[in-house]
């Protein structure tokens, strides 16, 4: 699995990811650092990348479009240093991996991973 860490992830991702077998590029070793999250995203896409992200507009992207890639993968945590919560990251891609493959989004919070597949249907309440 390939993944592409986005801006608002530390480039210390790359060396976490790659020790645990994956393939990492930081945005900022391939892009405009201010390019629009749909620029990544279209990226990603073309790619066949994952984007490890904790900004909202990656899903909110893929819920607007009904997108089936790229797979997303947000963390939801104060904390984003990769010495802090690795761990629960590397777990939950490794879970999530056949999914991911298949096109997916992955949330991870304090207290679980929550992954949906896509394309991303709007509820109908």
């Amino acid at each position: 699995m390939k993944i592409l860490i986005d801006m608002n992830l530390s480039p210390r991702w790359r060396g976490t990811l790659e020790s645990s077998g994956y393939a990492a590029v930081h945005w900022s070793d391939l892009g405009d650092p201010a390019a629009f999250d749909s620029v990544i995203m279209d990226y990603a896409a073309a790619h066949d990348f994952v984007v490890l992200t904790s900004d909202l507009d990656f899903s909110a992207i893929l819920a607007a479009t009904g997108g089936r890639s790229p797979s997303v993968v947000q963390i939801r945590s104060g904390n984003l240093d990769p010495d802090s919560i690795a761990d629960r990251i590397l777990s939950a891609l490794a879970q999530s991996a056949e999914a991911l493959r298949n096109g997916a989004l992955v949330t991870i919070d304090a207290d679980r991973a929550r992954l949906r597949l896509l394309p991303l249907h709007r509820s109908s309440s």
